[in-house]
C-alpha cells in the first residue's frame, strides 16, 4: 500500500471542542475579550435590520430624482450620477446645493472641473453664505477633498469631476469604499458626478443621465430663443432592498429662469418679455433695438446652467 492510499484511509481528525457550537455560543466563550463586544451573529445582524426605522431622506430639490430615489438623498451614503455634457448633471447639482442651503444647512463642492461660476450659483438658489467651495486640480486632489469634507461633518459633500475626459483608472476601488465609509461614519450625504462610472460598488444608488431634445421659444419673425434642453434620468443601479426600481425613467426639463413654463404650461413673464422685445425688434427693423434684444436673450441664454426643472413623463 503506497503512503498516499494509507493517508486517503486515515479516518478524519476528531471534532475540536468549536465543533457542532453555534456561533452564538463561540461568541459567549470568548467571555472579556476586547472583540467580544463588537462581534454580531448573522441572525444577529438580519434582525437589526429589519427593527431599524426606515432612514430619513432629503429632498434634492429635483421632483423626478426624489421619485428616483424613493424620497431623496439618505444620509451616510454615496449616490453616483453619470451623465455626459448636456444630461443636465451640472444644473441638478446646482439644484441640490439650492434645496439643501435653502433648509439652512451647509454644503461642500469640490469642483474638479472648474465649473461654478458664483452668479450663475446664487441666479440657481444657492446660499453662497452656506457654500464652501473647494477646487481641485486633479481628481485624486478631488477624493482627498471630499475626505476632508466628510471629516468635517457637513451635511452635503458634492464631488463633481467635470465634463472633460478622465484618467483610465481615476482612483481604485479601496479609495471610493474609504469615501464611502467616511460618508456613513460622518451622516453626510455623498453626491458624486462624472461623465463616466468611477465609483465601482461603492455607490448605494447609480442615476445615469442622458441627453434629450431642445426647446425654441419666440414663433413667428423673430429668431428663436433657447427655452432649454430636455433629458432623461435613469435609475441604473438601486439601493439594497430597492433594486426593483432599477431601470426607472423620469423626464429631466432645463431650461433659463425666464423660459421655463408655468404649471398651467403658460410662459413666464420675463420669457414673453424677451420674445416680445425680439419680435417688436425684427418688425420695426430697428438696428439698435435689435441688438439690445439680442445682448438681452445672449444674457439670459448664458444661465441655462443655473436653473433645472423636472417633470414626469
Amino acid at each position: 500500500m503506497s503512503a498516499r492510499s494509507a493517508a486517503l484511509e486515515q479516518p478524519p481528525p476528531a471534532a475540536g471542542p468549536a465543533a457542532g457550537r453555534g456561533a452564538g455560543e463561540l461568541l459567549h466563550a470568548l467571555g472579556p475579550h476586547p472583540l467580544a463586544a463588537r462581534l454580531r451573529t448573522g441572525a444577529d445582524l438580519a434582525r437589526a435590520r429589519r427593527e431599524a426605522p426606515a432612514p430619513e431622506r432629503r429632498p434634492t430639490g429635483l421632483p423626478a430624482l426624489d421619485r428616483l430615489l424613493a424620497g431623496g438623498l439618505v444620509p451616510g451614503e454615496l449616490v453616483e450620477w453619470v451623465g455626459r455634457r448636456s444630461s443636465g448633471r451640472w444644473a441638478a447639482l446646482l439644484a441640490l446645493l439650492a434645496a439643501t442651503t435653502a433648509r439652512g444647512e451647509g454644503a461642500v463642492l469640490v469642483d474638479a472641473g472648474d465649473a461654478l461660476e458664483p452668479r450663475d450659483a446664487a441666479a440657481a438658489g444657492v446660499d453662497l453664505a452656506r457654500l464652501l467651495w473647494a477646487r481641485s486640480a486633479t481628481p485624486r486632489e478631488a477624493l482627498a477633498a471630499a475626505e476632508i469634507a466628510l471629516a468635517g461633518g457637513w451635511p452635503l459633500v458634492a464631488l463633481d469631476l467635470g465634463d472633460g475626459p478622465l484618467p483610465g483608472r481615476t482612483a481604485d476601488e479601496a479609495a471610493w469604499q474609504r469615501l464611502a465609509r467616511a460618508a456613513e461614519a460622518s451622516g453626510a450625504a455623498l453626491v458624486v458626478s462624472s461623465p463616466r462610472r468611477v465609483t465601482g460598488s461603492a455607490a448605494a444608488a447609480v442615476l445615469r443621465g442622458e441627453r434629450g431634445g431642445v426647446r425654441w421659444l419666440g414663433p413667428g419673425t423673430a429668431p428663436p430663443l433657447l427655452g432649454g434642453l430636455c433629458g432623461e434620468l435613469a435609475l441604473e443601479r438601486g439601493r439594497p432592498g430597492e433594486r426593483g426600481r432599477e431601470g426607472a425613467r423620469e423626464r429631466l426639463l432645463l431650461g433659463v429662469p425666464e423660459a421655463l413654463p408655468a404649471p398651467a404650461g403658460e410662459g413666464t413673464e420675463g420669457a414673453r418679455r424677451v420674445v416680445a422685445a425680439a419680435e417688436g425688434a425684427a418688425a420695426e427693423g430697428a438696428e439698435g433695438a435689435a441688438e439690445g434684444a439680442a445682448e438681452g436673450a445672449r444674457r439670459v441664454v448664458g444661465r441655462v446652467v443655473g436653473t433645472a426643472r423636472a417633470v414626469a413623463s
